[in-house]
């Protein structure tokens, strides 16, 4: 359990123990989150959270855990974390009879912040009084969530290592309506209404290329320190494939254990994938160390350049080309000629179902179109 603005956002781990040490897993829905840096010693227990800068920190007392989810790269965000041994559900134990109301469905939904608002899907599954799901928005997804109907509210909760979202929200006819928490301090407001023809806008409209721009220039360095161009000699005559992410965004996180799947089966075709790095801090030697331990945990076969921090403001000028970066990750497909042919804002993950595989179709037919053009100019 953790503790935010003053709501309890519950969550589901295992621990496990492999002769003299343990590792752990964090469980949302279908998915599970291996932690395999568990370090218990006395009543003291330390779960570095998976590739991300944060740890659960807590002392044992009988079945229970009582401690704090540590951001180590932001204290002050740190939140009140607790857990009890045995407790294996969310909100309430699962019920299989059917339950009413029935939050079941896809919904149009709109988001509203203290400063503007943005569209979503909600797709809702339900058996009974348990629920999955996720929402999209056009910079991402939520990913995974999982919960249970209570007294008549939907409840849904998430947690990957690095993110805590609570969504509570109450069903009128066919119009939902609720609130979403994350953090000490960020509330956010929903509302739609069940459409089975809901859609999210284009993802390949959203990010594109300034009047009089045809391609993308920079110089950043590698995790080595050594300047990268798109215009190097490496990639010239290849699609190269730049995916703007961070070590910190559970979205990147899915794209780029989607990306380092299909570059090992697609490299040789003449194919290079370049991930551009923006971490929490400007420090090179935090920031390479944070993208170094992601590509040792997920074993990814591209490589990465550090390109700055994570504020979109300032990506946005480090690739001053754009009309602007607003999502993490952000994947931008350059021809064989070296012009920008596609840029797709967010990625649709697998916690999303059937979204995810239209955008893998999708992704693989814009790499197929640009591998068959002819290469009419040079890099």
């Amino acid at each position: 359990m953790i503790t935010l603005q003053e709501k309890e956002l519950p969550f589901t781990f295992e621990i496990v123990k492999q002769e003299n040490s343990y590792v752990a897993y964090l469980i949302n829905s279908t998915e599970k989150i291996l932690l395999d840096e568990v370090t218990v010693r006395g009543d003291s227990v330390t779960m570095v959270l998976h590739i991300f800068d944060a740890e659960l920190r807590a002392r044992m007392a009988g079945n229970e855990l009582t401690g704090t989810f540590y951001k180590n790269y932001a204290p002050n965000a740190s939140l009140p974390f607790s857990a009890r041994f045995g407790d294996a559900y969310r909100f309430a134990k699962h019920v299989e009879t059917s339950l009413e109301p029935n939050f079941a469905g896809k919904y149009q939904i709109e988001f509203t912040t203290t400063k503007d608002t943005y569209p979503s899907v909600g797709v809702i599954e339900q058996h009974g009084n348990h629920l999955t799901g996720t929402f999209l928005t056009p910079l991402g997804d939520y990913r995974y969530l999982e919960g249970n109907v209570v007294d008549n509210q939907l409840l849904l909760s998430t947690f990957d290592g690095n993110h805590a979202f609570l969504f509570i929200a109450t069903l009128s006819g066919d119009s939902i309506r609720g609130d979403y928490y994350s953090g000490k301090s960020s509330h956010e407001t929903f509302a739609g209404v069940k459409n089975v023809g809901a859609r999210m806008p284009d993802p390949e409209s959203l990010t594109y290329l300034k009047d009089g721009f045809d391609r993308i220039a920079f110089s950043f360095p590698d995790l080595k320190g050594n300047p990268v161009s798109p215009s190097d000699d490496r990639f010239k005559g290849k699609v190269l494939i730049l995916q703007i992410f961070g070590t910190w965004c559970p979205n990147c996180m899915d794209e780029t254990r989607f990306l380092s799947q299909w570059y090992a089966e697609n490299h040789n075709r003449g194919v290079e994938i370049l991930g551009l790095a923006y971490e929490r801090k400007s420090d090179f030697n935090y920031a390479t160390a944070r993208v170094n331990k992601m590509v040792e945990k997920l074993q990814v076969p591209y490589d990465f350049v550090i390109a700055g921090l994570d504020d979109k403001l300032e990506a946005g000028k480090t690739l001053p080309m754009l009309n602007k970066v607003i999502a993490f990750p952000t994947t931008i497909m350059i021809g064989r000629d070296g012009k920008v042919k596609h840029i797709y804002t967010g990625f649709e993950g697998p916690g999303t179902g059937v979204y995810h595989e239209q955008f893998k179709e999708r992704f693989n037919l814009l790499v197929n179109e640009l591998l068959s053009e002819k290469m009419t100019s040079i890099r």
